[in-house]
């Protein structure tokens, strides 16, 4: 532990010089009557499309929630727990296998709808 004294920061310019100079807090928040609104001189562009809609978001979202709703309904319950608790103790290398090829398969499975749903989706704006 260090017990000098610490060195004092160098002083800065007390006023600010006329290129830095600031605007009072009255006119920053609120601006002088004369003064005109940018936006509304602004010239009318074009209109941004229309925000599409994530679906793969959403279909990945609710496969989550199912999975998460599984899992708290399965193990919220004892008898449930004590159950699931067995079947994971007399399970197989092959069983668990079969489950990693079938989780792997659900998992390309919900790629695939949700590409085949965005697919859809710019087909339906490139018509529009």
């Amino acid at each position: 532990m260090n017990t000098e004294p610490t060195v004092p920061l160098p002083e800065t310019m007390s006023a600010p010089d006329a290129e830095h100079a600031t605007l009072p807090l009255e006119d920053a928040i609120l601006p002088s009557q004369g003064a005109s609104d940018p936006l509304a001189e602004a010239p009318a562009t074009a209109s941004a499309p229309a925000p599409r809609t994530r679906w793969a978001a959403i279909v990945w979202g609710l496969c989550f929630a199912a999975i998460a709703w599984f899992g708290i309904w399965m193990l919220s319950d004892g008898e449930r727990h004590d159950s699931v608790t067995d079947w994971f103790a007399s399970l197989n290398p092959g069983t668990i296998t079969a489950f990693a090829l079938l989780t792997l398969g659900a998992l390309v499975l919900i790629s695939g709808l949700v590409g085949l749903i965005r697919r859809a989706q710019r087909r339906v704006a490139r018509s529009a």
